[in-house]
């Protein structure tokens, strides 16, 4: 029989990563993160990173393997993510994938359309445009064009914007519309999603315990220092980083830094939960962790029944 493979995945802060260490403590897991920032070095406290003593307890694959000013795409992500799958099968051991990153679950489970190769020329008028107009306007273009793209492409993610947009102007489809087309599904395996969501109120509390630890554990220092030693890295945009950096720039009064950050997060939260509604066909849906563990306990048992 094919191995099984348990995806954990659902918005930000909803405590996805506890009930995957759970189970795979109790089933003799391993946990494959699906998470753009964690596969960075250097960006550990705003990613919320398992710490030493969580990568003690499980042993944890895709954390830590690239440079902070490297950039990491989603079919750098595909080739690790799946030989980590063989790599954990061969041994016997339960895959589990946990994370948000919804391009890369998607890049893993489905792989990855072709796509048009980069338009310089169009690239730099697309950039002037965003340098013009704000980060936002673009977006909104894309938010036109291509709906399911923009669902799951926060506004001030230059790079990835362009790139959608790039892919629509040079074909005509929107790069939602390539997904499925010349793509090679993760074969060898049986997989199963669950979706953990607690839903928005619930979620923001938690997401504001998350960022009160994040700053107390020194989130604008990391920022400072990533700041210094790498200058404008791509991941530096992202979620707690850039609110960091517009504070240490002084655009930023701190005392409104972590109401900004739960605001940018729980935007996200929304886009997330948009985004694994519509692009994840069959998956489990469950508001509490221990629920979603039983649920996949009592899936993992059918095989040995």
């Amino acid at each position: 029989m094919a191995p099984r493979v348990v995806v954990v995945a659902g918005p930000t802060a909803a405590g996805k990563s506890d009930a995957a260490l759970r189970l795979c403590e109790e089933r003799g897991g391993e946990i494959v993160s699906c998470d753009s920032l964690q596969v960075h070095r250097g960006f550990d406290i705003g990613s919320a990173k398992p710490s030493t003593a969580e990568r003690a307890r499980v042993r944890h694959h895709l954390v830590d393997v690239a440079a902070a000013d490297e950039d990491y795409s989603a079919a750098r992500y595909l080739e690790a993510a799946r030989a980590a799958l063989d790599d954990i099968a061969g041994r016997g051991r339960l895959a589990v994938v946990v994370g948000g990153t919804g391009l890369y679950l998607r890049a893993l489970l489905h792989g990855l359309a072709p796509a048009p190769p980069r338009d310089p020329v169009l690239r730099a008028r697309l950039d002037a445009l965003a340098a013009r107009f704000g980060d936002v306007r673009l977006w909104r273009h894309l938010r036109r064009v291509d709906p399911p793209a923009a669902a799951r492409i926060a506004p001030r993610d230059r790079l990835r914007v362009v790139r959608a947009l790039e892919v629509f102007h040079l074909t005509g489809r929107p790069l939602s519309t390539h997904h499925g087309t010349g793509e090679q599904p993760l074969a060898g395996f049986v997989v199963r999603t669950y979706v953990l969501d607690p839903g928005q109120p619930a979620l923001r509390p938690r997401v504001e315990r998350r960022t009160a630890a994040m700053l107390e554990a020194g989130l604008v220092e990391e920022a400072r220092r990533l700041l210094e030693r790498h200058g404008e890295v791509r991941a530096l945009a992202a979620i707690g980083y850039r609110e960091a950096v517009a504070h240490l720039r002084g655009a930023l009064p701190g005392e409104q830094l972590p109401r900004a950050i739960v605001a940018s997060t729980m935007q996200y939260a929304k886009r997330q939960r948009t985004w694994f509604r519509h692009q994840v066909a069959g998956a489990f849906w469950y508001t509490d962790g221990a629920a979603l563990r039983d649920a996949a306990r009592a899936w993992l048992d059918e095989e040995a029944a």
